[in-house]
């Protein structure tokens, strides 16, 4: 049986900026990154010059194809400087690592949390 696996992209307006949610489920491919390029890329370039706040929700996520996880680090690198607060919302260990680790390649603040609505109101702040 397959397994489920996507990546989604949600945008919402706030007065000073935009907010982005990013949900990854399952074991995320190649594939799923394309799917989503074209969205991210778009969205951030309307928001040029606001402040662009993330939620990077990997509550669902069991991991990357090894083509999707080069992808990801693309992703982050590319667009490095766009993003004024991140937060990761997961549920274990390594996913708190990985988003340390993330940390590294971004130059907006960033932080993890196991619960959605500190992880929302760290945000908007």
């Amino acid at each position: 049986m397959e397994r489920f696996h996507s990546i989604s992209v949600d945008t919402e307006r706030l007065n000073d900026g935009l907010l982005m949610r990013f949900t990854a489920l399952g074991k995320v491919s190649h594939a799923d990154y394309m799917a989503i390029k074209a969205v991210i890329d778009s969205a951030l370039r309307v928001a040029t010059g606001q402040k662009i706040r993330l939620l990077v929700d990997v509550t669902e996520f069991e991991g990357w194809e090894l083509h999707a996880a080069w992808d990801d680090v693309a992703l982050a690198l590319r667009h490095s400087h766009d993003f004024y607060k991140i937060a990761v919302l997961g549920n274990s260990r390594w996913q708190k690592l990985a988003a340390m680790v993330g940390n590294w390649f971004v130059e907006g603040e960033s932080r993890y949390f196991e619960e959605k609505t500190q992880a929302l109101s760290w945000l908007i702040k």
